[in-house]
């Protein structure tokens, strides 16, 4: 769950909280790909100890990306989270503990937000594919011209739920990403894998402040660990602060909002599929990532929520909801006169005409990547383009082709959609109005707002922590109703258990999803006989609630009864087979350790004594985390079967461990003290008087921080270096390895067990000159000049070396002299060499090849 538009309130009010990390790449030379060495120091200037990721925030955006095609199938979407890991792994590099959790069973109140999800998913994903078919179906019959329909199972998104062989894919395709990093990165070597996969119940971002909170509560937990947490929810900020942990940190995708969609018909950007007019008639071809602070605030103690203080901030609020409805209609009355304003004006002082096609203008310098091209045909394409101009029935929705002629579709009427005023919704409560209140009751609720039981009713709903409580209205009160909660009672039900995940399945899934169920448990949701087929409505209504948009709307569907779902499910029950029975258990987490961890040894005598009581973990071996072990019956497995075609088996036998694991136990009536733990360093203050001014840096504009150190000196580039660049490498940014150096050898690449190559038969980097000083391989190529003259033997058959290619080789050879292995910086990582060389000065060195001398932020 999230908080709307938080963040960017957030990071706007205060900016200097985001951090732009710096990110190294992985090269590549001769086709080879060399993986990022993440046992160097982190380039951002910091040293993380664990990272922890929300893998739902990564499961979604890999396997139905919205920038990108979507995968083709399944092995896929398993290779693109596994690269997706990677990336945040080569950017934080843990060096402790590295914790996934995947989204278990979730609570009722959390599963009747899940239901109305994946509701509204598979309503609006039938609207999409009929209005899809009537398109191209008009588009057709008009003799438009369309890509051919490619015929292929549309990805539900649905699968992506607890219960479903999808989610039991998934775990055992990352076991087998885990045990291979493990035996194969050096960044690996000493850490830590925690996989909390699906069937563990709890939702991933809980799961991980659970462990946290435990970990806090041993004594030899370290105060002063720094996290990482990865996600996009802003309620992630919240459980940041929750912690009290004085080192926190999250990582997140920057979202980019308005990204042009291309068309689901014809694939072109500009349009969408009911205002699709096909192909033109010409030939045709076959999130910056954001690191952010948090300071600490109160209306919760230790876990408890403080009733009185939050009444008195309830009915503060209250006081002045008629203001901030009435502001809120201003603004956006505002905001909409400002647009119409901007529209009328950009209309006024758009050119006449502007050349199409091949004398389009294009833009001078070197930043334009479009080299400019000779003219073809000059008195047709003047021809052409006299003719758009004079087309009377061009209009903003023309379609046009590539080379500025106007689709065969011609122009057509000027729509509803693109007048200066647009339709707003219905809103029948109009919150800015007198009266609001009196509305919205009788037409949220059917009862008058008069009626002061049914209001506490209301506000005494909302519940604690249960795996049973929900909350069992569609809509929530105002703040002013919140008068009398102070003395709620607080004895809830205590001991509840979550559902199985085929249950919860059942309790979230429409009908039209139903193949991801037993054939029995499906047909409960279609059967017209069906005790409890009330629960699957094939439509429901969707009321906006003021919103613009359906999906801001609410989905109102009927409510589980859970003793009614419990008592249909009893008679289909013995039908499950011993698969479905595994995938309907709940489960537990995995650690992992490689070989070399100094807790692979004690794992190894607890597999050869059998023991089946479980045993507590020695602090001392693994970075003072706690808990307790069980043995794991799929760990004796000599092979590690991958789930993905392509990518072969591993042998986990002497080369990684897996066992269970889970957190350390406490009463139920512990209290997890919510203070920062004595011993804790207080990091440097973020936020200073004056943050939320943009131009409060001594009269410059506000830069975001490149990386941990906020004395970083950005290096500035005169003419003669980016005269340099742009002789050195390609115009083209787009096309890797087009550049003139592209077939030197990169700088960076590490020592050692590279990642074992996706397929087979790729060609290794040889290595040269290894009697060369591991000092003078920083010194760069020998200058030409300096070169003694080669001579070319023809009984040998060798080609002469010519000036470039002795230029390369050097440069290789200096690649590989790089590969050395130095004196251990702080936890025995090992430090870069111009840290040992140079240590206590400055020294800015530029790239042998392609002379770039500061690290470049990426985004994504």
């Amino acid at each position: 769950m999230g908080v709307p538009a938080f963040f960017r309130w957030l990071s706007r009010k205060y900016p200097s909280i985001i951090v732009n990390c710096v990110e190294e790449r992985p090269k590549e030379c001769n086709g080879v790909k060399i993986p990022v060495d993440t046992s160097k120091p982190n380039p951002n200037e910091v040293e993380f100890d664990n990272l922890y990721l929300d893998m739902n925030g990564i499961i979604h955006p890999c396997t139905h990306p919205e920038d990108k095609p979507a995968p083709k199938n399944e092995d896929e979407m398993m290779v693109a989270i596994f690269e997706y890991i990677d990336r945040l792994f080569n950017i934080i590099r843990p060096r402790r503990l590295l914790y996934m959790a995947i989204d278990g069973v979730a609570p009722r109140a959390k599963m009747n937000q899940q239901r109305s999800r994946r509701f509204r998913a598979s309503k609006e994903g039938m609207e999409a594919t009929e209005e899809k078919q009537r398109v191209r179906q008009e588009i057709l019959a008009k003799g438009g011209i369309l890509p051919a329909e490619e015929v292929k199972e549309r990805f539900d998104s649905n699968c992506i739920t607890p219960g479903t062989e999808f989610m039991d894919n998934l775990a055992k395709c990352l076991r087998y990403y885990v045990a291979d990093r493990l035996n194969n990165d050096p960044g690996w070597k000493n850490l830590t894998v925690i996989l909390s996969d699906a069937s563990a119940p709890g939702e991933g971002e809980h799961k991980i402040m659970d462990y946290i909170r435990r970990q806090r509560a041993q004594p030899n937990h370290d105060p002063n660990t720094h996290h990482c947490l990865c996600g996009a929810d802003a309620d992630l900020i919240m459980l940041g602060l929750a912690t009290h942990e004085p080192n926190f940190t999250i990582i997140r995708e920057e979202f980019k909002p308005n990204k042009p969609r291309p068309c689901a018909l014809c694939n072109q950007l500009g349009h969408e599929v009911k205002d699709c007019q096909g192909l033109p008639r010409e030939k045709q071809d076959d999130p910056e990532l954001s690191i952010l602070f948090f300071l600490q605030g109160y209306l919760t103690e230790s876990g408890f929520v403080n009733l009185q203080r939050v009444q008195m901030i309830m009915l503060a609020v209250g006081e002045v909801e008629d203001n901030i409805f009435k502001k809120r209609k201003d603004d956006e009355e505002n905001f909409k006169r400002r647009q119409k304003e901007k529209r009328k004006r950009m209309k006024r002082d758009q050119p006449s005409f502007i050349p199409g096609g091949q004398f389009s203008p294009q833009a001078l310098g070197s930043g334009n990547r479009s080299s400019p091209q000779t003219i073809s045909n000059p008195r047709q394409a003047a021809f052409e383009m006299r003719m758009q101009n004079s087309t009377p029935s061009a209009s903003p929705n023309t379609s046009f082709t590539s080379d500025g002629t106007p689709s065969p579709a011609g122009g057509i009427k000027r729509k509803a959609e693109d007048s200066d005023s647009e339709p707003e919704p219905e809103d029948n409560i109009r919150l800015w109005e007198a009266g609001w209140k009196q509305r919205y009751y009788k037409n949220k609720f059917d009862v008058d707002a008069s009626d002061e039981k049914f209001r506490r009713k209301v506000v005494r709903s909302y519940g604690c922590a249960s795996w049973k409580w929900f909350y069992p209205f569609h809509y929530a009160p105002f703040a002013s109703d919140f008068d009398g909660i102070a003395d709620l009672p607080s004895d809830f039900e205590k001991g509840t258990k979550p559902f199985r995940p085929l249950e919860q399945l059942m309790g979230v899934f429409p009908a039209a999803s139903g193949n991801f169920l037993p054939p029995t448990w499906r047909k409960l949701m279609t059967d017209p006989e069906s005790s409890i087929i009330d629960f699957y409505p094939e439509d429901f209504a969707i009321d906006l609630n003021g919103k613009k948009f359906a999906w801001q709307g609410v989905a109102l569907l009927p409510f589980v009864d859970e003793r009614r779902l419990r008592a249909a499910l009893e008679e289909v029950y013995p039908d499950l087979t011993s698969e479905e029975n595994r995938r309907n258990s709940l489960g537990g987490d995995v650690l992992f350790v490689g070989k070399n961890h100094s807790l692979c040894d004690f794992i190894a005598e607890l597999y050869k004594s059998s023991t089946t009581e479980p045993v507590d973990m020695p602090p001392e071996l693994c970075h003072g985390i706690q808990g307790k072990l069980s043995l794991n019956e799929n760990a004796l497995e000599l092979q590690l079967t991958c789930e993905i075609k392509y990518l072969s088996d591993i042998t986990v036998c002497e080369l990684s461990c897996s066992i269970n694991f889970k957190d350390p136990q406490f009463n139920e009536d512990f209290v997890f003290k919510a203070v920062v733990l004595p011993g804790a360093k207080k990091p440097p203050a973020v936020l200073k008087p004056g943050d939320w001014e943009k131009t409060n840096n001594n009269g410059r504009p506000w830069r975001p921080q490149l990386g941990f150190n906020r004395d970083r000196q950005p290096v500035h580039l005169d003419q003669s270096a980016f005269r340099t660049l742009g002789h050195a490498m390609s115009r083209e940014r787009g096309q890797p390895g087009s550049g003139m150096y592209s077939n030197a050898a990169p700088l960076g690449a590490y020592q050692g067990n590279p990642y074992r190559p996706l397929f087979s038969g790729q060609p290794q980097i040889p290595k040269l000159l290894s009697n060369l000083r591991p000092q003078d391989s920083w010194r760069g190529p020998t200058p030409l000049f300096q070169q003694p003259p080669q001579r070319y033997d023809r009984s040998s058959g060798a080609a002469p070396l010519l000036a470039w290619n002795r230029m390369v080789q050097s440069q290789n050879a200096a690649f590989q002299q790089n590969q050395y292995q130095g004196v251990g910086g702080p936890m025995n990582y090992p430090q870069r060499p111009e840290d040992r060389l140079d240590r206590g000065r400055q020294v800015i060195r530029p790239c042998m090849i392609c002379m770039l001398v500061s690290p470049k932020s990426y985004e994504f």
